[in-house]
């Protein structure tokens, strides 16, 4: 499909650029914060809200061995467990039909990124337009095809995703009322050289869906760039001030004069290509599978890991095993061939399960 339909409002190439705010962890858990930047968001000029939900024990489990830790070293977050991170990011569940309400009130789309099926099950209850799927997720399998089976459109990031990842998630999607594609480098902040705009006019062709961009550069030079060679969606995170909102999130978001600078050059860009200021660096070559800047990144894909201590001769059930964060098990698609088999040894909470480990394993 060349397009999509969100709430009425049609987006792909043909149509008017489609700015979304993403909020995640910026409202620092104070809901009259999130209510402000929503606010801040429509005066920007921006056509949707979107959130994330999930929480601490819907995403991960709280645990400290190595596997929840290590994942951190390097980035913004060190020295915090996954449970932890996610302790402080997430958006609490109540707020959320009260935020969806401030949106509409405005008269903007309100939609979220679910990280599980309960996730799903809760936004259906608020009857949301459309789903975005994040990028560390696009692997995981059965939350497409559950989001899928909603029936609403679906906005799939593909940060550091191969061409084969790209289309089985584009395969668990059918049945959805429409899928779109965001290019995305899948680091925090991630560096203009690294954003591959050339990926987008690629990616339009050899998918035949609307592609945009989700976007952690600093600045709006790349947003505008990749307006100029075919997005007809820009993303970018919304912070109030990023000295007083020092969140997980806030130093690779944008403040409300930034946000609304950038709402502008798009529009600008969108009428006339041409006389947009293009930056080369950020054009890079069409890139498909993860950057040197996002590689780390991949451990914050969700994968199976064993949730409950397990002893020998038991079974891998839903009870005992699940797919959270981090990636260090086998992908959320081996989740059929995982389900049935028992162990040969005991096995610790917190274990990811590989295939190394299930050789040792029997099915029933």
């Amino acid at each position: 499909m060349s397009e999509i339909v969100i709430n009425g409002r049609k987006v792909g190439p043909r149509h008017p650029v489609y700015i979304i705010a993403e909020m995640s962890a910026n409202h620092g858990q104070d809901k009259a914060r999130a209510i402000e930047i929503i606010h801040a968001m429509k005066e920007a000029g921006a056509d949707a809200v979107k959130i994330q939900t999930y929480t601490p024990d819907t995403i991960t489990i709280n645990c400290s061995n190595k596997y929840f830790t290590d994942c951190l070293k390097g980035t913004l977050w060190e020295g915090k467990t996954l449970y932890e991170l996610y302790g402080d990011a997430f958006t609490p569940w109540e707020w959320q039909p009260e935020l969806q309400e401030t949106a509409q009130s405005l008269g903007m789309d309100f939609f979220s990124s679910p990280f599980d099926v309960t996730a799903v099950d809760f936004l259906e209850k608020m009857d949301v337009p459309a789903y975005k799927v994040a990028s560390f997720e696009i692997v995981h399998f059965p939350l497409i095809r559950r989001i899928a089976a909603t029936g609403k459109p679906i906005i799939l990031s593909t940060g550091m995703a191969t061409e084969k990842e790209i289309t089985e998630a584009i395969n668990a999607a059918k049945g959805s009322r429409g899928i779109a594609l965001l290019k995305c480098t899948s680091a925090y902040p991630a560096k203009i050289e690294d954003a591959n705009l050339r990926t987008i006019p690629a990616m339009a062709e050899k998918f035949s869906v609307p592609v945009g961009l989700s976007d952690h550069t600093p600045g709006s030079a790349v947003p505008v760039t990749a307006v100029t060679v075919g997005a007809c969606i820009i993303e970018k995170h919304f912070v109030l001030d990023r000295k007083r909102d020092k969140g997980p999130d806030s130093k690779f978001s944008m403040e409300p004069h930034e946000f609304k600078a950038m709402v502008d050059a798009v529009r600008a860009a969108e009428k006339d290509p041409t006389s947009a200021p293009i930056d080369e660096k950020a054009l890079g070559s069409v890139h498909f599978g993860p950057t040197e800047g996002d590689k780390k990144s991949l451990a914050f894909r969700p994968s199976i890991f064993v949730t409950k201590d397990m002893q020998k001769g038991d079974t891998f059930t839903p009870e005992n095993t699940r797919i959270i964060r981090p990636g260090y098990g086998e992908p959320p698609g081996d989740w059929d061939q995982v389900m049935g088999r028992r162990t040969a040894l005991p096995i610790e909470r917190g274990t990811p399960v590989t295939w190394e480990l299930l050789k040792t394993q029997t099915t029933h």
